[in-house]
């Protein structure tokens, strides 16, 4: 038996993604909802060509032991915000276990499939585990996640460059908020260059992950649309980039979902979830703008992967 508390429901998912289709937009916490998508999610991490996700586990696997090692010796509570299927999580549980300094684990993710893989795979592995169900993007629900977190040392961890899923300097102000004094966090992000970046998104695999939503509905490339993905720059910060995913709508479409019905127009565009990637220096800048202290960084192999341990 596998303890999820629920703050998104299921209900809620499929009300916010007709008002987004409507909108022309599709936020990142649609891109896991669909049983497609978890699937073609879990194809990509383990495909081998996903980088970014290599990157960050590879980084993790050499620096578990001593990422740890640099916490206080009692025990801490373990928060993954966006924590997916939670592979790379157990990298860190494991050390916390090992150096006796583990009490819980709560992965928080908007979907259900990936945080019922997470949580079975901690219950498997021994660890006290409750899932958290929620919206990232939701501050009603980042207020509930703060009561009932516990009050020791806690450790967050957003990993495989999610803080670029979101608004990375509006999240940088809502980590502010949800840590407290003594809280350490674990970030990873992708450090830009354009050649390796738009490689890394703009391949089979990726593209097939990327139109999980659309697909889910019934959309078809190139049938029904063309799904277009370039870089730009968000121009706020220096060294702050996007890659920019568009579905660009051929024909007038009618979709089908809950019984409701949404049109999508020919010659349109949805915009379909920007990532955020990052100049060394910006990076770090967004992160400790929201009062923290950098105690160790690591490089992937490349280069092209910065994973910060942090200290509030």
């Amino acid at each position: 038996m596998i303890h999820i508390d629920i703050l998104l429901s299921e209900e809620q998912i499929a009300q916010d993604f007709l008002e987004a289709l409507k909108r022309h937009d599709l936020p990142e916490k649609f891109f896991y909802w669909f049983p497609l998508s978890v699937r073609a999610w879990i194809n990509l991490c383990g495909d081998g060509e996903y980088r970014n996700y290599i990157r960050s586990h590879s980084v993790l696997e050499e620096q578990a032991a001593n990422l740890v090692s640099r916490l206080p010796s009692g025990p801490a509570e373990l928060i993954s915000l966006g924590a997916g299927q939670g592979t790379k999580d157990f990298l860190i549980l494991e050390e916390l276990k090992k150096q006796g300094k583990f009490l819980n684990y709560l992965p928080v993710d908007s979907s259900q499939g990936l945080l019922e893989i997470a949580c079975k795979s901690a219950k498997e592995k021994n660890f006290s585990c409750c899932g958290l169900k929620a919206d990232l993007n939701n501050d009603a629900h980042l207020q509930d996640m703060q009561n009932i977190l516990d009050k020791k040392t806690r450790l967050f961890m957003i990993l495989g460059n999610t803080l670029g899923a979101f608004d990375p300097l509006e999240f940088a102000k809502k980590l502010d908020k949800i840590m407290q004094n003594g809280d350490f966090l674990i970030l990873d992000g992708e450090i830009f260059n354009q050649t390796e970046t738009i490689a890394g998104y703009d391949n089979p695999i990726n593209r097939k992950f990327a139109f999980g939503p659309l697909s889910s509905v019934g959309l078809s490339e190139p049938d029904d649309g063309i799904l277009k993905i370039d870089t730009d720059l968000d121009r706020r910060m220096q060294g702050l980039y996007r890659i920019r995913k568009q579905f660009h709508v051929s024909r007038d479409l009618k979709i089908m979902l809950a019984g409701e019905t949404v049109r999508l127009s020919s010659n349109t565009n949805i915009e379909m979830s920007w990532s955020y990637k990052y100049d060394r220096n910006t990076l770090i800048d967004i992160v400790t703008s929201s009062g923290m202290q950098i105690i160790e960084e690591h490089s992937s192999k490349d280069g092209n992967f910065l994973t910060l341990l942090l200290k509030k």
